[in-house]
């Protein structure tokens, strides 16, 4: 399973009317990217979506990033994903993930004990009756992992780990934790722009959607960020340690980290300070140096 060194989180893109996303799609394959990232909060049902990508491309690999395993059961899950790679063999990538309280209660689920409620699904996954023609090779199942429980569950039973919202440090650990074979896919939020003003204001818009959930902070204490860095949706140091900013120079040298720290694969996620707007023009600036 390749990835290539760097992929596209399309974030906002993802929203655009479904001919514009192919237009975007087609040319992010043809600048030379190995893997586009689509998540699923409240953006379109991640599997017809990636049906979409898949079916607008030729041969990049489509990922979620993530599925989230409460609002379907597991044998929806598993046969979506067999569905999408048996129809684009070794294109496909299934990302999935506990999500957050606050996301699965608003959709009327009820969130319990992740580690437990994950161990039992990826179980249910694996035995789930499928009727037609089995994908070969089947679909990589990645976890949504970032505390040591979870990424030695994602070791044990997955193909490996994609950790959101996570600064350098945190990938060294996972890969420990991980050991050399699995896949370690990491996500990176990035701003192209060398202003420091412009970049965190940008960035902290960023953070302040992530920064309430438990899961990212208590993620974060553990790595030894204090309460005092969370405040005003992140004090500087949190800000340029979980958002890289500055020229694409710079951006590349925070990937560069990441592989050196044990990544496989860094999805990159590009950030404006107007988050409706389409970042296609950065991507366009970052694929020669980020490729």
């Amino acid at each position: 399973m390749n990835l290539g060194r760097a992929g596209v989180w399309l974030g906002s893109m993802a929203n655009l009317p479904a001919a514009e996303l192919r237009k975007a799609v087609i040319e992010i394959e043809a600048m030379g990217f190995g893997t586009i990232w689509i998540g699923e909060a409240v953006g379109r049902e991640p599997f017809a979506a990636c049906a979409l990508i898949l079916s607008s491309t030729s041969h990049v690999t489509v990922a979620t990033g993530i599925a989230n395993i409460w609002v379907r059961d597991a044998t929806a899950m598993m046969n979506g994903a067999r569905t999408l790679a048996e129809a684009w063999p070794n294109r496909f990538v299934l990302g999935i993930g506990v999500s957050h309280v606050p996301l699965v209660n608003a959709r009327g689920h009820q969130y319990d004990r992740p580690l437990t409620a994950m161990r039992a699904y990826l179980e249910a996954m694996e035995n789930a009756p499928y009727r037609p023609a089995m994908p070969n090779p089947p679909p990589p199942v990645l976890l949504a992992a970032l505390g040591v429980k979870m990424l030695q569950l994602a070791r044990e039973r997955t193909a490996g780990a994609h950790p959101y919202f996570v600064p350098v440090e945190h990938t060294a650990l996972a890969r420990k934790e991980l050991g050399p074979g699995p896949l370690l896919a990491v996500e990176q939020a990035a701003v192209l722009s060398t202003d420091p003003s412009v970049a965190r204001t940008t960035a902290r818009k960023y953070m302040k959607r992530y920064l309430p959930y438990e899961n990212y902070s208590n993620n974060l204490r553990r790595l030894g960020w204090s309460d005092a860095d969370f405040a005003n949706d992140g004090s500087d140091a949190l800000v340029d340690a979980i958002v890289v900013w500055g020229d694409a120079r710079e951006i590349r040298t925070r990937v560069d980290k990441h592989v050196a720290n044990g990544a496989d694969h860094v999805c990159v996620q590009v950030l404006r300070a107007d988050f409706a707007a389409h970042p296609l023009a950065e991507w366009r600036a970052l694929a020669p140096t980020l490729l």
